[in-house]
This record gives C-alpha cells, structure tokens and sequence, in this order.
C-alpha cells in the first residue's frame, strides 16, 4: 500500500496500521506513512492481533496464519489452488479471505490480477534474455540477432494479460515470437494488435510440442482463474529443446503449466534440468516492487475502501465483482474452483450471508 492510498483511507475516517519497514523494498519511508496518517506498529504478530482487515501482496506464510484471527478479513493474493496447507489453515481459523486473483468482471476479466500479470509478463522476457546469455548459462544468443544473424525464437504458452505484454517486450526486443492460446477470437485478436515477427498458434499438443523444440526461450502464460494451471508443456517437449535455453513459467504460483517446473525464489532464481535454465520465481513482480506497488494499489483500493466503509457482508452483497473474490467464508470453501480442485465441498457465497 502506498502512503497514497494510505491518507485516502484514513480521510475515509479509517486507522490504518503499517508493519514498521513495510514500505522500505518499495521505497516508502516509515515517516511517509506517518505523514499519511497511519500508525506504526513494530512487529506483525502486534498488527495482526489489533486489526479488523489484513491488506498484504503475498500469500500468508505459515507463521502468518498463526497470528490470524477469527473472522478477521484477508484481502491478498492467495492462489489457493497450489496450497492446500494455506487453503486448511484459513477454513479452521475461519477467516474470510478475498483472493485479489479471483475478483472478476463480467466480461471475464480480471482487474486486481492485471496490473501483476503486465508487470511479470514484461519481466519475463526481461529475465529471459538474460539467462539466454552465455554468462549466465545460456546459449549465447541476442534476443533481436543482428543484421544477418537470426533472432532468438521465443515460445510464450497463453495469449492472456501475460502472454500479450510478454510478447510486446519481445517483439520490441526483435525476437520472433510463436504466440499460442486456445480460444481462436484471441488470437484474431492477438493477430491485429501485435506487429512484428509473430505467429498464432492454436493450442494442441502437436502444435505445442514443435514450438517448443525449436525455441530459445518458452514462457509459461497460462491461467484458469481461481484453479491450477493445466500441463501443457510435458518434459519429453523440454528434453527436445537444444542444451542452453531458457524456461519462464510465469504460471508457477498456480501449480505450473510446464511439467518440470519447481517453485523458485529471487535469491536462487534458475536451476538446470536437462540443460535448460528454469525460472520459477513465485513472485517476479517483487524485482521491481516500485512500480509493482503502484501498479496494485491503484487497483486494489477502491475495494479496499469499500470494505472497511460498508463492511463485508454490505459489501460483497452489492458488489458482485468483489464477492467473485471471496475463497473461504465461515469456514467453507466459497469458490468452485478451489472447492474442485481438494475435492471440498463448494457452497455458493448467497448461501452465507
């Protein structure tokens, strides 16, 4: 949260309470939100215990949940379909818990997880290029190639928010680029807007698979909102791509669309498996946590005020998009995806309230 956002709520007659360093990766001062109106607090299990709604990027740790309370509110990123721990712990201690990745509008967009999906898609040709540097254990190859010398080739998995603004960076680097979704208006779409050295491809697994052999770089940028990432990219496709490539799977913080993909962090981004580089980071717009933080707040607050202004239930009664968000309330399962995917019992949020 900015200390922008941070003086709108408190003007909303609010008590904002800010985790003392919060700010510091994003470049905010403790005196910044001060300023702002807001209250330090020193330490999490302090905050936790004090508030009525919990405002967080990531997905609580488990020593998090620990410190949760009954009924308070969680208003995060959650991907509760990769974690059936998190999923159990937030039913038993009855926390209504709002998934930013969830919240949907009805043309079926999604508007809280978009501002991270273009953040990582940029980045993950950003990353990409780096890795296919020879220091870096890749091939040696230039993105764009030169005058005379072929460009990379650049497989990206998904035609979504993603999939688009991957494609943007690598065409705007001179990459060619093979761009594959399933849904043909996509990518009549896809076709229009982007110019460059692009193909459409329609997702098989013939098409994929041929791809993916004859590519540099294959990014990961698939989503079905709310459940896992289905396998599109099987090891027998990565085994066929020449030694020195490199993998981005910006899908892994929902279980992953390519089968050798591990989860990974910033401090040990890349690991090697077959002679391909892997790039699994759980949270890659946490590189650049400035324009991240903009970026989400911006989004993420109007809902914000909403909830703390009119209350939950007020809330998620007049506001069906919001209500799209909630994944667990009163200790059920209240999004079907999430319920399908543990085998859990689904019931519809109206039921609850």
């Amino acid at each position: 949260m900015t200390p922008g956002a941070t003086e709108t709520l408190v003007h909303e007659g609010h008590t904002v309470l800010i985790q003392a360093g919060a700010g510091n990766g994003s470049g905010f001062t403790d005196k910044e939100y001060v300023d702002a109106g807001a209250e330090l607090i020193n330490t999490a299990p302090e905050l936790f215990s004090q508030v009525d709604i919990i405002v967080k990027v990531k997905e609580p740790q488990p020593n998090e949940c620990e410190m949760m309370k009954d009924g308070q509110i969680l208003y995060t990123y959650l991907h509760l379909a990769s974690d059936e721990q998190l999923t159990y712990a937030l039913i038993e201690r009855n926390i209504t818990a709002v998934a930013y990745e969830t919240v949907e509008l009805d043309d079926g967009s999604l508007p809280l997880l978009t501002p991270m999906s273009e953040v990582a898609g940029r980045m993950s040709v950003q990353v990409a290029a780096h890795y296919l540097e020879k220091a870096s254990g890749g091939r040696g190859k230039l993105l764009g190639g030169v005058p005379g010398v072929r460009p990379a080739t650049v497989t990206i998995i998904g035609g979504g928010i993603v999939g688009i603004n991957a494609a943007k960076i690598a065409l705007g680097m001179g990459a060619q680029v093979l761009l594959v979704d399933i849904n043909p208006d996509r990518l009549r779409y896809l076709d229009d807007v982007l110019h460059g050295n692009v193909t459409t491809l329609s997702s098989n697994r013939r098409n994929i698979g041929d791809a993916v052999m004859i590519s540099d770089i294959v990014i990961g940028a698939v989503l079905i909102a709310g459940a896992r990432a289905p396998l599109l990219v099987t090891k027998e496709m990565v085994s066929s791509m020449t030694h020195g490539s490199v993998i981005v799977d910006v899908a892994v913080d929902q279980g992953g669309c390519i089968e050798t993909i591990i989860p990974t962090t910033h401090s040990k981004p890349v690991y090697e498996l077959d002679g391909i580089l892997h790039y699994g980071v759980t949270n890659m717009p946490g590189a650049v946590p400035r324009t991240s933080t903009y970026a989400l707040t911006s989004a993420t607050l109007p809902y914000t005020v909403r909830l703390a202004s009119q209350g939950f239930e007020d809330t998620v009664r007049s506001d069906r998009v919001l209500a799209s968000g909630v994944n667990v309330y009163r200790g059920q399962i209240t999004h079907p995806a999430v319920a399908e995917t543990y085998g859990l019992e689904y019931t519809p949020l109206p039921d609850l309230l």
